[in-house]
This record gives C-alpha cells, structure tokens and sequence, in this order.
C-alpha cells in the first residue's frame, strides 16, 4: 500500500551531516481508485412459472442504474472519515463494495488491515440460533479465532447488555437487541478498519450515547473508521475529514464542516419540487422555474415594547417571530424553530412536531410563528433559523432560512457556559 509521506522528501546525507527531520509518514488504510458499480434492472418481472414457460426465449429487457461513477480517494491509518449524501447517491453502495459485499464493476479497492463491517441490521447472523452461538461466528468471520471470540465473548454481551438473552434465540430479539449486539461484536473484534452504516438510530437513548462515547475511544485509539450517516453533527464532532456523494459522484472531500454545510445545502434544494398531483411545467430548457409551495418571508427579534430589536439583555424575555406565507397545497405542516452560535452549535430549538393533525396549507394561508422564553443566553451573536416541513414520516422539506436572522445578547458577564441553568451551588469547607 503506498503511504502518505510528502512527494519530493530530501534524500539522506552522508555521515558527515546531520539528516533532516523528516514527518512519520501516515500509510494508507484504504485506497479507492475509478470505482463504478452498475444495477441491471428487468424491464418485465417473470413472475410464474407459467409466463417462463410459455416464453421460454423471450429477451430480458434492462435499465441500467449507475450508482457509482469513478469515485476514487484515499484514507490515511488512523482517520475517522465521513461519507454523506442524500438518499439514493450511492453512499451504501460504497460502503457494502468496500466491504466486499458488492463487486465493483470497474475499480480497485485496496484495504490494509484487518476490516469489521457494521452495515445491515442482522447481516452475518443467524435467527434461529442464540445470540451465544451467533456472538461466536460473528466474530470469527471478522479475523478472530474461535479462543479469542470465546474470551471476549463476556464483554460483547456486558457491552449489549444483554446478559439475561444470551441463550435466547436471535428471531426473539427485538431490531433494538439485534442492533446492540451486532455493535458489541464489531468495536470488541479488535479490527484496525471499521466500516459503519447509520443503524445506530435503531438504538434506544442510552445505547446511542454509549455508542457516541465508544466513537471517541476508537477515536483516540486512533483506529480507521468510516462512518455513512445523515448526521451532521455527528460527522463535524468526530470526522477529520469528509466526502459528499452526489449522484454517484464525488461532489466534495475535505473539511467537515464545509462538506456538512454544502450536504445541507443539497437537502434544502428539495423545496423547490412540485407538490404531489401538480402537472410539471413543460421544459424550457435552463429557463424553467419549479414551484415554490412555501417561503418564509419575515423572521425578527421583538423587544418589550412591540419594536424589532437586534440586541436583548440576559434575562429579558426572549421574543422571535417568523412569517411563514404558503403559495400551494402543504399536507401535515410542521414548523421548526431555532437558534444557532457563531460555531453553528444548536443552542435552542423547538417544533410543532408533536401536535397532532394539524390541517394542511392552502395557497394564501400565512403562519405567524412565535417563540417566546426568557434569555438564558450568555454575551455573544446568535442567529435565528425556521423552516417549514411535510409529512408525518418521510419530512419534505417545503421552506426553510438558516442563519437567517443575527441579533446579539449582552449583561452575561456571570454565565460560565453556553447558557444559564436553574441551579444551586454548595461549597463546604473542613466538613
């Protein structure tokens, strides 16, 4: 595998002269180059025995879905690197063809050390086995010996919590159980290379946050790790780097936090889509205008008296208003409030996600959001985003600002953290 030392390094010098210091080169854990991957799929599903029968040499018609289009990049030893992109842009595919789950149709895929996947709820295990039985096999079909998957067989199933099920068939789990386990067996493998798919969220609350909490252990353990997720935060609080697919193509590598921003970008693009029943104007070549359903038109910060401010002192009441005008049909609206730092750090943030039936937007319709609380903010500038959503499951996003609106808090001078909390403070001296 090649490393990453720098090109044109200083030859060594004789014995007469001191050597230059040079960096430890970091190797290359993975290497991707030119990979394409393609799905064949039939135009005309066979469906009975009878229908093969009587057009036994019938032509199988396909459309062909380009998934993967030369994407090629490197990961160092060592990198926590991110990959994202909205649904459909080939991150999976990626991720299951480094795994060796799928054969790249073109390309090369280089691994240098041992690789544990965690990419499908219930990959690799067997339901009508224990989870005993299947702890063991699992963690043998990722590099460890049968001994050593016994020894560390203890601390899989205290990881996952699930002492009182071990011998318990798997078909009995709960997708949460299954969840665990499998995420047990993959960080206690020992594997230098972790491939890992968003099926966290099947977790409950707590697991989710031991999960965050082993990240930052193999983090600073300085394992390889490679992680397919839509959570931004996520991928800026633990990734050095990270890659936007877009398409089947590599949009963007690098920074984090511009790979997240331009993400979030390509999500906010989709409120531009015609509503579900509307006929799609006819093309006009790039001078075609998809249909705006909604548009957050006024956000602003109120002070005491009713006027629009830009600075509210700590402790005041906080007021912060939008206007939301609806220009099409919007089934099940949600409105989402927030207010964000200067580092883009949520600080408050509230929804209407909880209120049950609310009756769709007709074209006309205004919404006057109002979020009213007091400033527990400390001195700083803040800045105020809305957005309205569709949907009860799957949320289309039909208008949204961000960063939208600055204002700035002041008389903070005793608040020690991002904001102030109810508390009391007890110091006993010589108790």
């Amino acid at each position: 595998m090649p490393d990453l030392a720098p090109a044109g390094a200083a030859p060594a010098t004789g014995s007469g002269a001191a050597a230059p210091k040079e960096p430890t080169p970091r190797h290359t854990a993975i290497e991707v180059e030119g990979l394409e991957k393609t799905f064949r799929i039939p135009k005309h599903q066979v469906q009975t025995l009878k229908e093969r029968a009587l057009h036994p040499f019938r032509r199988q018609e396909y459309d062909e879905l380009n998934v993967l289009r030369g994407v090629s990049f490197e990961i160092p030893n060592g990198e926590f690197f991110g990959i994202v992109g909205r649904n459909g842009s080939g991150k999976s595919t990626l991720l299951k063809c480094m795994a060796g789950i799928y054969r790249a149709d073109e390309g090369t895929i280089k691994v240098a050390g041992r690789m544990s996947p965690f990419i499908e709820l219930g990959v690799g295990f067997n339901p009508d086995l224990t989870a005993r039985d299947n702890v063991v096999i699992n963690a043998v079909m990722m590099g460890l010996t049968p001994q050593e998957a016994r020894d560390r067989f203890d601390d899989i199933i205290a990881f996952a919590e699930l002492e009182q099920f071990v011998d318990m068939k798997l078909k009995n789990y709960s997708s949460g159980m299954q969840v665990r386990l499998a995420f047990a067996v993959m960080v206690q493998s020992g594997s230098n290379i972790l491939l890992i798919d968003e099926v966290l969220a099947v977790g409950d609350a707590a697991f989710q946050q031991r999960c965050l909490d082993e990240f930052q252990r193999l983090r600073d353990e300085g394992r390889t790790i490679v992680l397919v997720t839509h959570d931004m935060t996520m991928v800026e609080r633990f990734c050095h780097r990270a890659l936007l697919l877009t398409d089947g193509e590599i949009e963007m590598i690098g920074d984090p936090h511009e790979v997240g921003r331009r993400y979030v970008e390509r999500n906010f693009e989709s409120f531009h889509a015609l509503p579900a029943g509307e006929p799609e104007p006819p093309q006009n070549d790039e001078r075609k205008q998809p249909l705006v359903r909604a548009e957050v038109t006024d956000v602003w910060l109120e002070g005491p008296d009713g006027e629009r401010v830009e600075v509210v002192a700590h402790g005041d009441t906080l007021r912060l208003h939008a206007t939301i005008e609806s220009k099409a049909h919007v089934r099940d609206p949600i409105v989402d409030f927030w207010v964000d730092d200067e580092e883009d750090a949520r600080i408050l943030a509230t929804s209407t996600r909880p209120w049950d039936d609310q009756p769709p937007l007709e074209p006309g319709d205004t919404l006057h959001v109002t979020v009213e609380t007091r400033n527990v903010l400390r001195d700083g500038r803040y800045h105020i985003g809305c957005s309205l959503l569709s949907g009860s499951a799957a949320l289309d996003i039909v208008a949204l600002v961000n960063r939208h609106k600055p204002f700035h808090s002041y008389g903070a001078e005793r608040v020690y953290g991002l904001i102030e909390f109810e508390h009391t403070l007890r110091v006993d001296r010589n108790p």
